[in-house]
């Protein structure tokens, strides 16, 4: 277990202060707060315990847990990578990492074939998976290759420094050339799969900007960018604005009028500091097949 010591020069919160000094998230300090793994002074602190001047602020980061998922031969599109960071296309129909009772043929058994080291801070079956994109959205994630990348992406995505875009064919003619949806998303209270726009107070804020790239007879091909990384949250936004993305089994229309497997959402650009020499990274992935059929059906409607 590494421990990191700091000596706070004004008054402020422990966690303010080492977010400040380390590329730890609040919630991350939180997290390691509550498990011991912060003193002020030698003693036990909470992450919003107040410091003053003088205090030494002492952190605990507990070792990598050992990587438990097994590696398969499975084919990945590596747009790029590096000794800190990889960037991968994820296709449509694969499942990020493990979950109750799918232990296999997800991004992280083929990340563990072909990269030779991923971080281990999310534990044993989420290697290096800093973000998630849904199992039927295609498109850019960006993966650590150790902790200290990790937790400076992780940052990033936190802070919303980094910046991650997609493209989705939507239901129906949007009016509004651009503009923000800002509204709350939890947990449907009537399916328990699902995620829905709540009342004020009720779950989480969820912020998604969105610009119209080219409209159909029919549908409409937006761009949309997120603030905030909410489950679901560009398919929740886009039905509620009366215009679900196209092949959503959970949020779309019960009636579709294409064969896909799933949604039409693209995750097209990332963009990112790298976490070790500072530079800003763009990343583009083209449209996979299935979006570039529909969008060439849609486009001779018009």
């Amino acid at each position: 277990m590494e421990r990191r010591s700091f000596t706070a020069e004004t008054a402020c919160r422990a966690d303010v202060f080492l977010a400040a000094r380390t590329q730890l998230t609040r919630s991350a300090i939180k997290k390691l707060a509550d498990e011991g793994n912060l003193t002020v002074g030698g003693r036990p602190a909470k992450a919003g315990e107040r410091i003053k001047s003088g205090d030494v602020v002492e952190i605990s980061l507990p070792d990598p847990v050992p990587i438990a998922a097994m590696p398969e031969e499975i084919p990945l599109e590596i747009v790029y990578q590096d000794d800190d960071i990889a960037v991968v296309n994820k296709p449509q129909g694969m499942t990020v990492h493990a979950g109750a009772g799918n232990r296999a043929g997800t991004l992280v058994n083929a990340l563990l074939y072909h990269l030779d080291h991923l971080s281990g801070i999310n534990g044993e079956l989420r290697p290096g998976i800093v973000h998630r994109l849904d199992k039927d959205t295609s498109g850019l994630l960006v993966v650590a290759k150790n902790d200290r990348a990790h937790l400076s992406l992780s940052r990033q995505i936190a802070e919303k420094t980094a910046k991650r875009e997609y493209v989705a064919l939507l239901e129906g003619v949007v009016r509004e050339d651009r503009g923000t949806i800002v509204t709350r998303i939890g947990r449907d209270p009537r399916d328990r799969l699902r995620q829905a726009v709540l009342p004020a107070g009720e779950g989480r804020r969820a912020e998604t900007d969105f610009e119209v790239a080219e409209r159909f007879k029919r549908n409409t091909l937006m761009r949309f960018s997120l603030k905030t990384g909410r489950t679901h949250q560009i398919r929740v936004h886009a039905k509620y604005m009366g215009h679900p993305v196209v092949g959503d089994p959970l949020y779309g229309y019960k009636t579709q009028r294409f064969a896909l497997k799933g949604q039409l959402l693209h995750a097209f650009r990332l963009t990112l500091t790298h976490p070790a020499t500072g530079e800003e990274m763009t990343f583009e992935a083209p449209l996979p097949d299935d979006f570039l059929r529909v969008l060439g059906i849609v486009r001779r409607e018009t």
